[in-house]
């Protein structure tokens, strides 16, 4: 199986917030926001996998600053690791200046997929080879996010956590 880059799941959707998708300060709600995002990162594992996907976890989101009404919304996703069947995405969230057109990060978050069959059974999926910096210190890092919930959950014994270990030894 072929390893691809990060860029080949990019996945970008651009959208406009509309009033019945605010709330009383006129703002995006955030689980509309959350939806949109689980959507980009839906498409963004498919095209790595190529396989049926399913939401994992919702690892991380950070939601820095609301989104007005009006505001054209455009969210990023790409893969940032991949493991045996499960994949952590990556998901910038950008709002467009209307007069100047300029763009300004307000949210992110790290979401994991499983790819699966049709009866559910999780499969196999291509390795990820990053390219850039930001993807370079993305794939390093997923594999201590993913041991951090692995330990909080219960299903890995810190002992056995090495690259979280590795973070307070060195």
């Amino acid at each position: 199986m072929r390893a691809k880059t990060p860029s080949e799941s990019l996945t970008i959707l651009t959208d406009l917030v509309l009033p019945g998708e605010t709330n009383y300060l006129d703002n995006l709600f955030g689980g509309e926001l959350l939806a949109r995002m689980d959507r980009a990162c839906s498409i963004a594992a498919r095209r790595h996998s190529r396989r049926i996907v399913v939401t994992a976890s919702v690892n991380h989101v950070a939601f820095n600053k609301s989104v007005p009404v009006g505001s054209v919304v455009t969210i990023e996703a790409k893969v940032s690791r991949a493991f045996k069947s499960s994949m952590e995405i990556y998901v910038d969230v950008w709002i467009e200046d209307r007069q100047s057109g300029s763009k300004t990060k307000v949210n992110e978050g790290i979401y994991t997929f499983v790819a699966v069959d049709e009866t559910g059974k999780p499969v196999e999926i291509p390795q990820i080879t990053p390219e850039t910096d930001l993807e370079k210190e993305r794939f390093n890092g997923a594999l201590r996010r993913k041991q951090l919930s692995l330990v909080l959950a219960g299903k890995m014994q810190p002992n056995d956590a090495t690259e979280l270990k590795a973070l307070f030894t060195s």
